[in-house]
């Protein structure tokens, strides 16, 4: 232990301070003897503090101790995290009490597992969550390199396999060179497995309709032996043929047709016997195959879009007509359409996961979308608050333009354990859309039922949305299942209940524990004229007794195999007992707005028997309207798509005039090509990078000038439908660049859209070029088949730093290296600021405050005689006080000093020594007088005295 200092040179400011001294010693002429060497020494410690901590003077001690973080790779190619943790614990077990040890997970991103200490780790687990699909070594080492500290110097121990797949190591190994920190390695040796793995799928950006093209396959294979190879665009199977592998890479070739426009997605698959890792087997590729616009007709019901598919058939449009099923999963596959139309399909039909993709193909990928009405459409479908509601340029609900009657809903939900998770979640979203459905004057209940019925919304009026939705989604999911009770409950509440429409629903997915007659009690529903609509969740729940319950009580019931839909049966149910939406009286449609419809729809219109009632959106162009008045034909634009909202049906059942009128077909034709992507001038061609989890975004415009040298941006979706906007960065005329990070794998797309200058000052900016592609990050990086090197860099690593290559058969390894003292500096210029200004206080006080002569004397004797020890003093006479006290005021008053010319010492007048000499001379004590004797007379000094007394009072 000792000090040093940060700034050495700060110490030469000790060197003119002698000079100071003797330059002081001459100025302190007031001050003598011991006043003046006590000022000298205290102005001096002052300085050399001042001085001290000018040059950062610092306490340090030498440190035995050991810091070591261990950075542990959790990625999928290692997965040992277990033996990993039981190494630590041993490791550390072996240390001195004095060592530290800190841990550090490492996968996409680092996570400190323990902070760099010396506590025990008997128990150590790893708890961080980390992404194991990438293995980013360099971000392990920077955050163990960054708790080593210059308080911590130490050493890293990383256990990894060395197949790293983002950053390099060992650049980052210089760094930590550089640094002086030593990077010990425990390899994880990686385990040898029989795989075959698609490495890459080739295929052109763009295809010509009927154009031959050529597939290129890579194969990587750990091993030789038969494989089958599969090829497929979009859903459809190109080629399955069988192939012998060889060790290494493997190339093949497929010949294909491109035969319908659009994009398409492509995918290559790989079978090989005994294969031990089947995540790497499969690739994916994108093309855009050009050709005429297709579109995608949804039909509710088998049949009814005909008139749609003659009138596009007339204008030679291709078409795809499927039911609501068979939607796809897969969100790039409504990437090969230029228009969506939805045909008097219910949203009971489509899972939420599906309307979410119609609705972000819309606003971010250009899609058209058109919806033909019915008495399955609209808010009769139970689209309120739905995706496809945010798409389209109608509200579903009726906001305040008629009067609707009054209702009473029960709404009667299983809470059940078995409805724990997202069936509660999905029903309480139900309820609680419910409640927004209904208004003010209309009344609501909630009854949840599990073994037993509880009320947490009894039968009220509809004052309070917000408190009534907060207490439905506090409804817990435990117990069993008792249908009869509850139902019978919500049915004696609901009878008490004046409104003009009173329904019931139910929902549970399983089966009642008792079984009670059903048929009474539906029959004083009916006498009372309350309905009962029944939802089904699952295949597990009583779909024979809900039926049967639904038709007794004059309901519907509802199959909820897909559980997302529940929360559109609830909105539909709401909107059925109303019987308002539905307008079933003969009008003729007035023309509002559209102009460039005007030469279809401008001429004179049949006449309407009937639509589905909706409310126009505040930025909506309503073409035709209802003399309600109530849109029937409304549009707008939605983000970068189109859609069309068309009230009425087109089989004839309302639309009766309107199949037969010549213009029908037109307007059909007219509606759809409407909300068809627009046709670029500038197109754009997209190509992607994939290096670790970057993906770089290459973008060149057809055009070399002019418009092509504009502001260029995407937005990128994922599978999930996640998406982010980027802005790419010009890098010569035409092209373009923008690099963004990715952290899981899947099926990428991107829609790019060159923006150019409006034509006039402060106009929008207008998008005169557009291309959608897409990229594929087909499986983790860490399921690749690796050419073995990771070994190789971790011995590079351990060389570079200086570090070891340890194994896990010795933990006892981790600790065993020899320590260099360290020092531990301990800053203590706060504490010299603070003595320094403790001892000028000191130096003031010195110098200002004078203690009289003889006081200090004075005040010991008085402590002397205060003291308990020795005989008593004798007593002291008034008289012997007197001549003291005058003695003293001579002193003070009738000294006289004389200062010589030139300065010097003080000198006394002759009077002045001579009267000073008496004062200073100790007067003798006066001995106590004795007694007088009776009759004698006091004697003559008291007697004078006590006159000067009484002449004192006068």
């Amino acid at each position: 232990m000792g000090f040093q200092f940060d700034r050495i040179w700060a110490l030469l400011l000790l060197l003119p301070i002698p000079l100071y001294i003797w330059w002081l010693w001459q100025g302190l002429y007031r001050l003598r003897g011991g006043r003046k060497k006590l000022v000298v020494i205290l102005r001096t410690a002052v300085l050399v503090l001042l001085v001290f901590t000018l040059a950062g003077m610092q306490w340090f001690t030498l440190d035995h101790r050991k810091s070591v973080v261990f950075a542990v790779d959790k990625s999928d190619s290692v997965k040992a995290e277990a033996r990993q943790a039981a190494w630590i614990r041993d490791a550390v077990k072996l240390r001195s009490e004095q060592d530290e040890a800190g841990v550090v997970s490492i996968g996409l991103q680092a996570a400190i597992e323990k902070s760099l200490d010396a506590n025990q780790m008997d128990a150590f687990q790893f708890s961080s969550q980390t992404n194991g699909q990438f293995s980013n070594v360099v971000a392990g080492l920077q955050l163990a390199s960054g708790l080593l500290t210059e308080a911590k110097i130490g050493r890293v121990i990383l256990m990894s396999d060395g197949e790293e797949n983002v950053g390099d190591l060992l650049r980052q190994g210089t760094l930590l060179k550089d640094r002086g920190i030593k990077v010990d390695v425990v390899p994880l040796p990686a385990k040898e497995r029989k795989d075959a793995a698609v490495e890459s799928l080739r295929v052109p950006d763009k295809l010509f309709q009927a154009e031959a093209y050529t597939l290129e396959v890579m194969i990587r294979s750990s091993s030789a032996g038969s494989a089958q190879l599969r090829v497929f665009e979009d859903d459809r199977e190109i080629t399955a043929q069988g192939v012998v592998l060889n060790k290494g890479e493997n190339r093949y070739a497929v010949q294909s047709l491109a035969k319908e426009p659009g994009f398409h997605r492509y995918r290559a698959e790989i079978y090989l016997d005994g294969d031990e890792q089947s995540a790497n087997n499969t690739h994916y590729a994108f093309s855009k195959v050009q050709g005429p616009p297709k579109v995608l007709i949804v039909e509710g019901k088998p049949g009814i879009s005909k008139n749609v598919e003659a009138a596009l058939e007339a204008a030679l449009i291709p078409f795809e007509t499927i039911a609501p099923e068979l939607l796809s999963n897969d969100f790039a596959t409504y990437m090969s359409y230029e228009s969506i139309v939805l045909n008097n399909v219910a949203a009971t039909q489509i899972p939420q996961a599906k309307m979410e993709m119609i609705e972000q193909a819309v606003r971010d990928y250009s899609v058209g979308f058109v919806m033909l009405g019915g008495e399955d459409s609209y808010g009769l479908g139970g689209y309120f608050k739905t995706p496809i509601e945010r798409a389209l340029p109608v509200y579903m609900d009726l906001r305040g333009k008629r009067e609707i009657p009054s209702l009473g809903i029960v709404l009667v939900m299983d809470k059940s354990g078995s409805m724990s998770g997202d069936k509660i979640k999905l029903a309480q979203e139900a309820a609680s859309r419910t409640v927004d459905l209904l208004r003010d004057k209309d009344t609501v209940g909630v009854l949840g039922f599990d073994s037993s019925p509880h009320w947490y919304v009894e039968p009220q009026k509809l004052s309070d949305k917000e408190g009534i939705v907060n207490k439905i989604n506090s409804i817990p999911a435990d117990g069993g299942t008792e249908i009869y009770t509850a139902v019978e409950q919500a049915y004696e509440k609901l009878s008490k209940v004046d409104a003009q429409r009173r329904h019931i629903i139910l929902l549970t997915d399983g089966q009642s524990s008792t079984n009670q007659s059903y048929e009474a009690l539906t029959a004083r529903m009916q006498k009372d004229n309350i309905t009962m609509s029944t939802v089904a969740i699952g295949t597990d729940a009583d779909q024979v007794l809900l039926g049967q319950l639904a038709e007794q009580a004059k309901g519907r019931y509802y199959a909820a195999v897909d559980q997302t839909t529940i929360p559109a049966i609830f909105s539909r149910e709401a909107v059925l007992i109303s019987r308002t939406y539905v307008v079933n009286q003969p009008f003729v449609p007035a023309y509002a707005a559209g102009a460039d419809w005007r030469n279809i729809l401008g001429q004179g219109l049949p006449a309407l028997n009937g639509y589905i009632a909706t409310t126009a959106k505040e930025a909506a162009e309503v073409v035709l309207t209802s003399p309600e008045p109530d849109p029937i034909l409304a549009r707008w634009q939605y983000g970068a798509g189109r859609s069309v909202a068309w009230t009425s049906d087109v089989t004839g059942a309302w639309s009766g005039n309107w199949v037969t009128w010549p213009g029908f077909a037109p307007m059909l034709t007219q509606i759809i090509k409407w909300t068809f992507p627009q046709f670029q001038s500038s197109p754009l061609e997209l190509s992607s990078h994939l290096s670790g989890n970057e993906v770089t975004l290459e973008a060149r415009s057809a055009a070399g000038s002019g418009e092509a040298h504009g502001e260029l941006r995407a937005v990128v979706t994922d599978e999930s439908l996640g998406s982010q906007e980027v802005a790419f960065t010009p890098t010569a005329p035409g092209e373009y660049l923008v690099k963004l990070p990715v952290d899981k794998s899947g099926v990428y797309l991107a829609k790019t859209e060159l923006l150019a200058e409006g034509s006039g000052e402060g106009t929008e900016k207008r998008i005169v070029g557009s291309a959608t592609s897409g990229f594929v990050i087909p499986y983790s990086p860490e399921y690749r088949i690796t050419d073995g090197q990771g070994l190789s860099k971790l011995k590079q690593l351990a060389e570079l730093t200086g570090g070891r290559m340890l194994s896990l058969e010795h933990p006892e390894e981790a600790y065993a290296f020899a320590s260099a003292a360290q020092k531990r500096l301990s800053p203590i210029s706060d504490y010299l600021l603070m003595a320094a200004l403790l001892l000028l206080l000191l130096d003031i006080a010195a110098r200002r405050i004078s203690v009289p002569p003889g006081l200090l004397a004075r005040a010991a004797a008085s402590l002397r005689r205060a003291a308990p020890a020795g005989p008593p003093p004798q007593t002291e006479t008034p008289l012997a006080r007197l001549r003291e006290r005058k003695q003293l005021a001579a002193h003070k008053l009738q000294r006289v000093v004389e200062r010589p010319a030139g300065g010097g010492a003080p000198v006394q007048s002759p009077a002045a020594a001579q009267q000073q000499a008496q004062v200073e001379q100790p007067a003798p004590r006066a001995a106590a007088p004795a007694p007088p004797a009776a009759g004698e007379a006091p004697p003559d000094a008291l007697s004078r005295l006590l006159e000067a007394k009484r002449r004192g009072r006068k």
